[in-house]
């Protein structure tokens, strides 16, 4: 049996709000997928194919999570590192390596390489990518569809202008990280009795 390689990504460390989500995948040699590569360059419609074909054809994949809870308890990077394992360990399949997107591996035992830009390097990397990638526009499009006010569905819960002025108008929910700076700072302006919570 050829030696199973896993690659391994991650989406979603910069926004301020919800999950980190990161992939596994073990791509299936015999079944290759065309067009595979860093899901931040491709369209929207073009991951959602590859997402399908990815989900059909790999031998295995699967997703971790860490919530904005464990996040603002560990810190973005740890929660990054804790993610990642839980979507290896979430394979139905023991891969022999793993290849990270990044420029380090959790503290795991795999065998394991980081990888810096590997998303444009190895397949089964940028299989990860798109598969982490659509996991979390599907949870901003839902968090859209609950809190139209914040735009998710436009800014996927990044830092812009457009979610800074939601955050400072609206104030911060639930989903939102509580240990990074813009947010903080809006639950300070919220405790100053600045911003009016409906």
């Amino acid at each position: 049996m050829s030696r199973l390689i896993a690659g391994v990504d991650e989406v979603g460390r910069g926004p301020l709000i919800g999950d980190v989500v990161t992939a596994a995948v073990i791509l299936d040699p015999k079944k290759p997928i065309e067009g595979l590569r860093d899901s931040k360059k491709l369209s929207a419609k073009k991951r959602e194919y590859l997402n399908l074909q990815i989900q059909e054809h790999a031998i295995a994949w699967a997703i971790g999570r860490c919530s904005p809870t464990e996040i603002d308890e560990l810190n973005i990077l740890q929660a990054t590192m804790l993610a990642m394992t839980r979507a290896v360990a979430g394979l139905n399949v023991k891969p022999h390596k793993v290849l990270v997107d990044g420029n380090r591996c959790p503290n795991w035992e795999y065998e394991s390489e980081a990888i810096v830009k590997g998303d444009d390097l190895f397949q089964e990397i940028a299989a990860a990518s798109i598969i982490a990638k659509v996991a979390r526009d599907n949870d901003m499009v839902m968090l859209h569809q609950q809190y139209p006010e914040y735009g998710f569905e436009r800014h996927k819960g990044y830092p812009t202008a457009a979610h800074l002025a939601a955050l400072n108008e609206y104030g911060p929910l639930e989903s939102h990280r509580k240990s990074f700076k813009p947010v903080q700072n809006a639950i300070q302006k919220q405790h100053s009795g600045a911003i009016s919570k409906t």
